[in-house]
C-alpha cells in the first residue's frame, strides 16, 4: 500500500473514531441513582421519563426519587406512575428476577423543596436533601449518580448541609428551563463547589425527541401509537400523559445505559460533552437594553442600587413566565436570571423600592459560540456541558446530534422493553 493511501486510511479510522456516532460501549455492573423530577409541573415530559425510569429499574439500583419543587410536583405523582407498575409487576418479574418490588421503590420516594430559595441559593433541609445526604454517606464504594430532571434546589441544600458528600457524587443536570427556573441554587453550587462532576445538559438532551431518524414508526406519535400504547398498564399510562414522545429526562438514563459513564466526552445514548468553560456571569449595575448580550444559558446579575428608606423593602422581576424575587440587602435590589435560549428577553420590576418600581429592561442572548469549547475552564475540572461545533448542532439547539443519531437504536430498546408489560390488547 502506498505511503498516502495509508495516510488516508489511518484519517478515516481516526474520524470514525472521533465522530458521535461510533458504537459506545456496554455497561457492565449496575449504577446507584437517585432521580430528581419535577413530574406533575408544568410538562409531561417527566410522566414519559418516569416510565421509562421503571421499565429499567431492573438495570439500576434506584435508591431514590425525589419530587423536586417547581410546580406542583408532589410525591402522589410519583406514587400514580409506580401504581401502574406495580400492575405490570408480575409480567416484568417474569423477563427479570431484577426488577425491585413496588413497595422497595415506594420506600425510596421523598419530597422536595416547594418553594425556590432567596438568591442565596439554599434554604432549609427537606425530607428529598436529606435523602441525598443519607444515601451519599453510605458505605458503598460506587458513586451516587443525581439524576436532575427539575429544581437543583434539594442537590444544592445537601451540598450546604454536608459538603463533605461532594466526591461521592456525579450529578446530571437537565438544565436549560430548569436551570432557569433553579438559577439561584444553580449559581450556589457553581460558586461554592466548583470541583463538583456534572454534566449541565443545556440543549443537547432535546436529542430525544427532535431530529433524528423521524421516519415510518421512528416518528414521535407513530412510535408511541404501534410501541407504547397498547402494552400494560404502564403503556396505558405513558399514553394518558401524552400521545407522543418527549421524554426530555431520558438522557441521563440512556447516559448510563449504554456509554462510557466516566467520560462524558464519549458517545454515549445519553450524549456526547465537552469540558465546560468558566461559567458566564455578567453584571450590571443597571436596567438592560437591547445593546447587552449575554450568552444562552448563561447568569445575568442585576444589582440596583436605591436610597429611599423603605420598610420591609421587596421587589420581583418579571421575565416572560417566571416571576423572580429579588435579594434586598443593604440599599441593593438583586436578581439572578439566566435566559433559557437565545433571542430578545424583556423583564418588568415591581417592587415598593420608589426608585426600582415599574422598571423595566430588555437584553439579547447570543447563541453559545464553538470556540468556548477550547477554553476549558482550570476553576471546574469535572463539568461538562453541551458540545457547540456545528456538527452536532441542529437548528439552534447545540449538541443534540450527539443524540438523535441513536435515535433508532435507543427506542427500538424501549420498545422491546415495552412489551415484558403485557401482550398488545386486541
Amino acid at each position: 500500500m502506498k505511503r498516502t493511501s495509508l495516510i488516508s486510511f489511518a484519517f478515516i479510522l481516526t474520524s470514525v473514531f472521533l465522530f458521535s456516532c461510533t458504537k459506545a460501549d456496554k455497561k457492565t455492573s449496575k449504577q446507584r441513582i437517585i432521580v430528581s423530577s419535577d413530574i406533575g409541573g408544568t410538562d409531561f415530559d417527566d410522566y414519559h421519563s418516569m416510565v421509562h425510569l421503571l421499565l429499567y429499574a431492573d438495570t439500576f439500583d434506584i435508591e431514590g426519587i425525589i419530587a423536586s419543587p417547581y410546580g406542583n410536583g408532589r410525591v402522589s405523582h410519583i406514587f400514580e406512575c409506580v401504581d401502574a407498575y406495580e400492575k405490570d409487576y408480575p409480567n416484568l418479574k417474569k423477563a427479570s428476577k431484577d426488577y425491585p418490588t413496588p413497595d422497595a421503590i415506594r420506600a425510596v420516594v421523598k419530597q422536595g423543596a416547594l418553594e425556590l430559595p432567596a438568591p442565596k441559593g439554599y434554604d432549609k433541609p427537606t425530607e428529598g436533601s436529606e435523602w441525598i445526604i443519607k444515601c451519599a454517606q453510605k458505605d458503598d464504594p460506587r458513586p451516587l449518580n443525581i439524576l436532575i430532571w427539575g429544581g437543583i434546589e434539594d442537590l444544592a441544600q445537601a451540598l450546604h448541609d454536608a459538603p463533605e458528600i461532594l466526591p461521592k457524587l456525579r450529578v446530571q443536570f437537565i438544565g436549560g428551563p430548569n436551570k432557569k427556573w433553579s438559577v439561584n441554587a444553580y449559581n450556589y453550587i457553581a460558586e461554592n463547589f466548583p470541583n463538583l462532576w456534572i454534566i449541565e445538559s443545556n440543549a443537547t438532551y432535546r436529542g430525544w425527541f427532535v431530529g433524528g431518524n423521524q421516519k415510518g414508526d421512528l416518528d414521535n406519535k407513530t412510535f408511541v401509537d404501534k410501541y407504547i400504547k397498547g402494552y400494560g398498564a404502564m403503556g396505558k399510562y405513558f399514553y394518558s400523559k401524552g400521545a407522543h414522545i418527549k421524554m426530555g429526562d431520558s438522557p441521563t438514563l440512556t447516559y448510563l445505559l449504554n456509554g462510557n459513564p466516566a467520560d462524558p466526552t464519549t458517545p454515549s445514548w445519553g450524549g456526547q460533552y465537552t469540558r465546560a468553560w468558566d461559567r458566564q456571569h455578567t453584571v450590571f449595575r443597571r436596567t438592560t437594553t437591547l445593546s447587552d448580550s449575554i450568552e444562552e444559558f448563561s447568569i445575568l446579575e442585576l444589582k440596583l442600587p436605591y436610597k429611599t428608606a423603605v420598610k420591609n423593602p421587596e421587589a420581583t422581576l418579571q421575565a416572560g413566565n417566571q416571576t423572580i424575587k429579588a435579594e434586598v440587602k443593604n440599599n441593593i435590589v438583586r436578581f439572578l436570571f439566566s435566559p433559557k435560549k437565545s433571542g430578545k428577553w424583556e423583564y418588568t420590576i415591581n417592587s415598593n423600592i420608589p426608585e426600582i418600581n415599574n422598571l423595566s429592561g430588555k437584553l439579547f442572548a447570543y447563541q453559545t459560540l464553538e470556540k468556548n469549547k477550547f477554553k476549558p475552564s482550570e476553576k471546574y475540572p469535572n463539568w461538562w456541558v453541551d458540545d457547540p461545533s456545528p456538527e452536532y448542532k441542529e437548528g439552534k439547539h447545540i449538541g443534540i446530534k450527539t443524540i438523535n443519531c441513536w435515535r433508532k437504536e435507543f427506542l427500538m430498546d424501549f420498545a422491546r422493553r415495552m412489551q415484558r408489560c403485557a401482550p398488545p390488547q386486541k
